[in-house]
């Protein structure tokens, strides 16, 4: 992982995250990361020697006690490198330092090993209501 930097609340354009979510077969939206960005506690990059944007995981939060992990993504060519639990890592460290109490993640089923195992989190019940997509 020398290969790469890590930093909290560094500068991240809209053509990069696009760039990073395109790289693993995602669909962009143009203006997503301007649009959301000012409702963050603050996120993580991981750039590589050339200052490419290879990994990301943004952190919201309710500007007390719970912050929400979102978006983590890394770039296509450099999965199962450590890149992902490196930004989760420091993003925990952020939001800890920020004196948030819990810090929540929601993922899909293929994600739990992950997220249990590399990064730390604990299963908890939770409840959700899905609002968009259902036929009236």
């Amino acid at each position: 992982m020398t290969d790469f930097s890590y930093r909290w609340r560094d500068p991240v354009t809209d053509d990069e995250m696009s760039d990073l979510v395109r790289s693993h077969g995602g669909q962009p939206v143009p203006g997503w990361w301007s649009g959301i960005r000012r409702h963050s506690l603050g996120w993580v990059t991981a750039r590589d020697t050339a200052a490419t944007l290879v990994g990301f995981v943004n952190v919201a939060w309710d500007g007390g006690d719970h912050a929400f992990l979102l978006d983590t993504k890394t770039r296509g060519t450099h999965q199962r490198r450590g890149i992902a639990t490196a930004v989760v890592s420091l993003a925990v460290a952020h939001v800890r330092a920020a004196g948030c109490e819990w810090l929540h993640v929601d993922f899909v089923p293929e994600l739990r090993s992950f997220y249990f195992d590399a990064c730390g989190f604990r299963p908890t019940e939770a409840g959700l209501i899905r609002l968009t997509g259902l036929e009236s």
